[in-house]
C-alpha cells in the first residue's frame, strides 16, 4: 500500500513540476525570441495528455509562427484549431481560457484570431475566486501585464 501511495505521490510531483515549468516558461515567452524558443522546446518535451498541457502545446504551436520563417499561417491555423477544440471540450477550465486570452492579446490583429477576448476576460474574472492559490497567483501575474484587463478589474483579483 505504501508503495502505491509513494508511486502516486511521485507521479503527481513529476506531473505538477512539468506543468509549473510550462507556466513559468509561458509567462516569459513573449519577452524575446529566445524565450519563445525555450517555451516551445519545453512544451514539446512535456508529456501529458491533460487538457491544460495540450493547451500550452497548442499555444506553443501558434507562437512558433512568431520565430519561424516558413509555414507561419499553417502553424497559427493548426494551433488555433487545436486550442479551440480543447476549450470546446473543457469550457469551464479557467487556465485554458487564460491561454487563449493571452494568445489573442499578443497575436497581430491582421491574423484575425481575436474573437474571444471579452468572453474570456469575463469568464476569468467571474471564476477567479474559485481557483486554488497557485492558479490565482498565476492569473494575477497575467492580469498585471494584460492589455485587456483594466486596472479596476485587476483590483478585484485578491
Amino acid at each position: 500500500m505504501k508503495l502505491i501511495l509513494s508511486f502516486l505521490a511521485a507521479f503527481t510531483i513529476f506531473f505538477q513540476s512539468g506543468l509549473e515549468a510550462l507556466r513559468d516558461s509561458y509567462e516569459k515567452a513573449n519577452a524575446s525570441n529566445a524565450n519563445t524558443e525555450s517555451f516551445i522546446n519545453i512544451a514539446e518535451k512535456t508529456s501529458g495528455s491533460d487538457a491544460v498541457t495540450q493547451g500550452y502545446k497548442a499555444a506553443a504551436q501558434i507562437m512558433e509562427a512568431k520565430i519561424s520563417k516558413a509555414n507561419r499561417k499553417a502553424l497559427v491555423k493548426s494551433g488555433a484549431t487545436s486550442l479551440e477544440s480543447i476549450i470546446q471540450s473543457h469550457p469551464s477550465n479557467i487556465e485554458l481560457r487564460l491561454i487563449r486570452l493571452s494568445v489573442q492579446e499578443n497575436i497581430p490583429k491582421i491574423v484575425g484570431y481575436r474573437g474571444n477576448l471579452k468572453d474570456d476576460k469575463v469568464f476569468i474574472l467571474n471564476n477567479y475566486a474559485r481557483q486554488n492559490a497557485t492558479l490565482k497567483n498565476y492569473i494575477k501575474r497575467f492580469a498585471a501585464q494584460s492589455k485587456t484587463i483594466t486596472a479596476e478589474e485587476r483590483a478585484t483579483l485578491k
